[in-house]
């Protein structure tokens, strides 16, 4: 029986039209981890001390350190405290360096940070909101998923990967201009959307061109980028600590991206299904002019007649074997997805230096996909798809033994 496979075996499975696309589609990929920059800055502990300036209204020509020594208690460990601040009084500056302050009493005009924008306080009393913003852009993620995979099923792939990187172009500047954190987490919920529905369907359009034989590089490739990003993310952030202008930065190259991937052609897999047979017969032939191949007319007809009308997502319930398989790899990204983001989330509380943090996950994020395009050439999906399941459940329980509580 013939089938789509073999109009790509014919007009070339990963040639020149192949390779473009792929990159074209895996390079967001580059960008998407950028939009956890926020979060990284509010889920950090930065090293900070409340806002004393009250005192200088008694003594202006106090040096920093002098300021901190009469208005803010010191730890146990002798560093200033990050949480509490001496009640201010209405004494002139030469009693209170008589007698000192005694009082403590929770930041009551914020805090001063050390080097880095955290505008949003979400530090000591209110460090438990954190949780929300990673929770809410989460469900941005899922509410994507959910909302762009029938989306592309019924208009098509190449508007369910352009829709989702517009919408991250608008909202990753709206975050970067939001004056509360209410209108921050609105915004970040409609990052997440796109950010769910454009990383689906970006490999589903790349490998829905690729043949069998080379659709490990489409999806591999994709995550090997990603963590390229988490590299570039660490660097960005370290180098720019204000994460509103982070925002702004990582909007340019969505910009570039918005605008090319309009250009990217649909596929003609889905076009097939749809019954948009001419459509598809344009863009197969001129995927073939490319690579320079060529393609039978008798051929092509041949499968159109053969795989026409005959797609669909019912097909995943309808066939016993498909239904299995669709159960068990959801529930594999299932898990995949919860230890991941728990791990990403979480890079603030490793004990280390944040943006040291963020470099070597990223780092560590490199090597694995490259890994795998070989692993699922030469030893299969199946037999890849256990190991790595069951290396990644081990590794996860051994952590869970060997990193202290917080």
């Amino acid at each position: 029986m013939a089938d789509f496979g073999e109009i790509l075996r014919t007009i070339g499975d990963f040639g020149l039209f192949q390779k473009l696309v792929t990159f074209g589609l895996c390079f967001p990929n580059l960008i998407l981890p950028f939009h956890l920059a926020s979060l990284i800055f509010i889920q950090s502990d930065p090293k900070r001390h409340c806002n004393t300036d009250w005192i200088l209204r008694v003594g202006s020509n106090l040096s920093t350190e002098e300021q901190l020594n009469l208005t803010v208690p010191r730890q146990q460990n002798g560093a200033y405290s990050m949480c509490l601040m001496y009640a201010p009084v209405d004494w002139d500056i030469e009693t209170i360096r008589e007698h000192g302050l005694n009082q403590t009493t929770e930041c009551q005009k914020g805090w001063v940070y050390d080097q880095t924008l955290y505008d949003f306080d979400l530090v000591c009393g209110n460090a438990n909101v954190v949780g929300l913003a990673q929770t809410v852009f989460m469900a941005g993620i899922l509410l994507g998923s959910l909302l762009f995979g029938p989306f592309a099923e019924s208009f098509g792939r190449k508007r369910a990967t352009q829709i989702p990187m517009v919408m991250m172009l608008i909202f990753t500047l709206t975050t970067g201009l939001s004056p509360n954190f209410y209108l921050y987490l609105s915004s970040q919920f409609a990052v997440g959307i796109a950010y769910g529905g454009f990383r689906i369907n970006c490999i589903v359009l790349a490998t829905e061109w690729v043949g069998v034989t080379r659709r490990s590089y489409a999806s591999c490739l994709s995550q090997t980028f990603a963590g390229v990003g988490q590299c570039l993310l660490a660097c960005m952030i370290f180098f720019i600590r204000d994460w509103r202008i982070v925002q702004f930065v990582m909007a340019a190259p969505t910009a570039v991206v918005a605008v090319y991937i309009w250009f990217i052609p649909e596929s003609a897999r889905w076009l097939l299904d749809r019954g948009r047979t001419q459509e598809a017969k344009e863009l197969i032939f001129r995927v073939a002019a490319i690579n320079k191949h060529t393609i039978p007319d008798a051929m092509l007809e041949k499968v159109m007649l053969e795989i026409r009308g005959k797609g669909g997502i019912l097909v995943l319930f309808r066939s016993p074997v498909l239904r299995m398989y669709f159960l068990t790899i959801s529930l594999a990204w299932f898990s995949l997805n919860l230890s991941y983001y728990c791990l990403s989330f979480n890079v603030g509380n490793f004990g280390l230096d944040i943006f040291l943090t963020q470099l070597m996950f990223g780092i560590t994020e490199i090597p694995g996909p490259i890994l795998c395009i070989f692993i699922l050439e030469y030893i299969g999906r199946k037999i890849s798809l256990m190991s790595i399941l069951l290396t990644g459940g081990l590794t996860c329980i051994l952590l869970g033994f060997g990193l202290p509580a917080s």
